[in-house]
């Protein structure tokens, strides 16, 4: 355990970030890019069918033993739950009605929020904003895991302990890092949220209620999916701060794990980004990626090497305009 990573291990610069660079790069190399900075009108109708489909499942799990309950919430339910939050994820950006109709894209965040069981879009949408423009920004970006979880995170048992409970670390560390006013849309996410998870308990079932929770708790932490969580900023690689994904799983998950791409283009939607990767080959395909989530959970969790604290993070220079 010699090499675990300590605090001043942590990897401080006060460069520009790289996404913006490469972005200027790319788009002066190969203008049509900027044809792909539109919606994807399919987001719309996939976000409705899966929203759906666990309205049904909520049904079908509402008479069966609790065991069955948690089987299929972890089994199935999880997986949906986690694909949604990443729809939310590509709704935060306007991928589904476009930039000109950015309210459109926030009630349908709260739409697509609903099977999720907590409030959560209209929160992400605000602190994710601030991850693109401040990537690792020290006491800015809130994807950036306290001190308290780099110390304390530090062996292979409580690494193992922190991605089981990732969602909840997610949740709170808002309020730690970078506390925010509470905004009207956020009152009335909540407001929807906590009525329609009233109404599946009073119409279902307390069965009905946990399956959907359990979906949420499950999908976000220790589960194959939730490998995007560490795989795209943790630093196994010395001086590489973003890494992409190439793996099966980018088809339940909106592409997200095109992660370099997303932050060099983050207005392009998921389902674009293996062209921006194709037009733009000799920019990728020489970056470090990976190709199994399971395998970077693996690695993060034995490697004494890495821990919370492997995250790149950056003083800011100038104002900081927030979200």
């Amino acid at each position: 355990m010699g090499n675990r990573v300590s605090r001043e291990d942590f990897e401080w610069v006060y460069t520009d970030q790289p996404h913006a660079t490469r972005r200027q790069e790319i788009l002066a190399k190969y203008p049509e890019i900027k044809s792909l900075m539109k919606p994807d009108s399919n987001l719309i109708w996939i976000v409705i069918l899966m929203v759906l489909t666990q309205f049904v499942a909520f049904y079908l799990v509402k008479d069966l033993d609790w065991k069955w309950v948690l089987f299929w919430a972890y089994a199935f339910g999880s997986c949906i739950n986690h694909s949604t939050t990443l729809a939310i994820h590509e709704v935060s950006h306007n991928s589904a009605f476009g930039q000109c109709k950015p309210m459109r894209n926030r009630w349908f965040g709260i739409f697509a929020n609903l099977p999720i069981g907590v409030p959560y879009s209209i929160s992400f949408k605000r602190y994710h904003m601030d991850h693109h423009r401040y990537l690792g920004g020290d006491g800015v970006d809130v994807d950036i895991p306290t001190d308290f979880e780099g110390w304390f995170f530090c062996t292979t048992f409580r690494k193992f302990i922190w991605v089981i409970l990732q969602p909840l670390f997610y949740a709170f560390r808002p309020l730690f890092i970078n506390p925010k006013p509470i905004s009207y849309l956020e009152i009335i996410n909540t407001v929807i949220q906590i009525t329609f998870d009233v109404a599946i308990y009073y119409v279902l079932g307390i069965k009905s209620l946990v399956y959907m929770l359990a979906a949420t708790l499950l999908g976000l932490g220790l589960h194959p999916i939730s490998g995007h969580f560490i795989a795209e900023h943790y630093m196994f690689l010395k001086g590489h701060e973003t890494y992409s994904y190439y793996g099966p799983l980018n088809l339940l998950t909106f592409n997200v794990g095109y992660h370099n791409e997303h932050h060099d283009f983050p207005n392009i939607p998921g389902k674009s980004l293996p062209l921006v990767r194709k037009i733009a080959a000799e920019y990728y395909e020489s970056l470090p990626h990976y190709n199994s989530w399971i395998k970077v959970l693996y690695d993060f969790v034995t490697d004494d090497t890495i821990s919370p604290y492997s995250r790149v993070k950056r003083h800011q220079k100038g104002s900081v305009v927030l979200e």
